[in-house]
């Protein structure tokens, strides 16, 4: 099937003013900013369920300057979150999307808060590396799932048509590169032509696709794909074929802690608050505070792909705020011994080799040392019993390159204008990481779903009418 074809006099089954092709939380809050400026918009779902990559994740999106802050004496601004942003991402993000992004989070939360009812907080107790502030708002049991399911409780509220189980295989295009509509295939195999005003591409990115990762990521080629199975690069490939501008095709975020058999995720507060990461020989192997996104690739370098996370009973309190977690412990992922020597036999790691590890690490604590990869570590972090651990493997969550946005959200052709009507935001823009794993700032993700998703949806509302 051919991504897109010319229009045609064959006439349309339905039209809509704006057409939203995905319901994870681009699509979502595409569709309630729409539907608040006025509009009627139409969201298209591959799924039974609107679920996607956010209900995979922990619902965090990061926000700079919102009154949850303030309320806890949390010192922030927009500024400082997009420099953090690019600091991250080596500057190589596109200044003015990150600008929208880190001056539309705050009232994004908020709006999601004051009109839809979404009780947000702000984690105060750990801190994500390479931000700046303690930023990240979460939902009461810190899951995507709850950001996902109230997101759409809202919009059907809000009176917004879902449509599950429709495929959208096709873009029908005008020659001067206006998408008039789409071809879908229904979950009984008929297919149906939408028109549209104007088109929303809310479908995420291609983790799911394996030849477009094995081609675009080859070091996550073999990786647990940690991400929604739809997300199959639909947008990558209809803007290839339209003659859209793409980029950072080879960023992506990875996780570097993933329960392992049990694919659980496990909270990268572990980590921040002072565990650290050993191989199957017991050996550190680098610098585990740089990011959870780069350190996929480094769990994977090692014998068998294959990682210890160690912390004590004071990390596990924090962690114990996600659900994740809890599970993780419920199904038995988490090994726990009073001793170091206790906890290497658990591990079946060499014992000799991972004690002088720790206690190298722990002397480090005591005297605010760095380590020989350039992490630094301080007194709090020292770890007391009992001790815990969990193996863990690296795995890829969702792809960070895709269509080219200006800061409305409109996707860009190859000569650096605009097409007149077609939209992306989530996944199916290119993410403001960069251009490796590396650059991925956490939350960025849902920053880029959440925020741009509210902006494209008002964009769109004035092209559509």
């Amino acid at each position: 099937m051919s991504p897109i074809k010319p229009a045609s006099d064959v006439p349309f089954d339905a039209e809509v003013p704006l057409l939203i092709v995905g319901a994870g939380a681009a699509g979502l809050c595409a569709a309630l900013a729409a539907k608040e400026a006025g509009a009627e918009p139409l969201v298209v779902e591959r799924d039974a369920q609107p679920a996607g990559s956010t209900s995979l994740s922990a619902g965090l999106i990061p926000a700079a300057g919102t009154r949850f802050q303030r309320a806890k004496g949390i010192a922030d601004s927009p500024r400082l979150f997009a420099a953090d942003i690019q600091r991250k991402a080596k500057n190589e993000a596109n200044a003015a999307v990150v600008t929208a992004v880190a001056q539309g989070a705050g009232p994004l939360i908020e709006w999601l808060s004051d009109r839809f009812g979404l009780p947000f907080d702000v984690i105060d107790n750990f801190n994500y590396p390479g931000h700046s502030a303690m930023r990240m708002h979460g939902l009461p049991t810190r899951t995507g799932l709850e950001l996902i399911n109230r997101l759409r409780s809202a919009a059907e509220a809000s009176g917004i048509s879902i449509v599950p189980e429709r495929v959208v295989e096709t873009l029908l295009v005008k020659p001067d590169r206006r998408i008039c509509g789409v071809e879908i295939v229904r979950g009984d195999g008929a297919r149906e032509r939408i028109g549209c005003g104007a088109l929303v591409l809310a479908c995420n990115g291609y983790g799911g696709n394996p030849d477009l990762v094995r081609r675009h990521i080859p070091e996550m080629a073999n990786a647990l794909y940690f991400g929604h199975p739809g997300n199959r690069g639909d947008a990558v490939i209809w803007g290839d074929a339209l003659g859209a501008q793409l980029a950072h095709l080879g960023a992506y975020q990875g996780h570097g802690s993933v329960a392992t058999p049990h694919n659980i995720l496990i909270s990268w507060a572990v980590i921040m608050q002072g565990g650290i990461q050993v191989n199957i020989e017991g050996r550190r192997f680098c610098d585990e505070s740089q990011g959870y996104s780069e350190q996929a690739a480094e769990v994977l370098r090692q014998p068998n792909g294959i990682a210890w996370s160690v912390f004590d009973a004071g990390i596990a309190s924090v962690a114990r705020q996600f659900e994740d977690f809890r599970d993780a412990e419920r199904t038995g992922a988490i090994v726990t011994r009073e001793s170091v020597q206790a906890l290497a036999d658990a591990m079946h790691v060499p014992v000799e080799a991972f004690v002088a590890e720790w206690t190298k690490t722990e002397a480090l604590k005591a005297k605010v040392g760095q380590d020989r990869y350039g992490r630094q570590f301080a007194p709090e972090q020292r770890l007391a019993p009992p001790y815990h651990a969990v193996r863990v493997t690296g795995a890829l969550f969702h792809t960070q390159g895709g269509l080219v946005i200006d800061a409305a959200c409109r996707v860009k052709r190859k000569d650096d204008t605009v097409f007149p009507n077609l939209f992306a935001a989530g996944g199916a823009a290119v993410g403001v990481s960069g251009s490796t794993a590396a650059g991925y700032l956490s939350g960025n993700g849902l920053l880029m779903a959440t925020v741009l998703g509210r902006l494209a949806g008002q964009e769109a509302v004035q092209v559509a009418r």
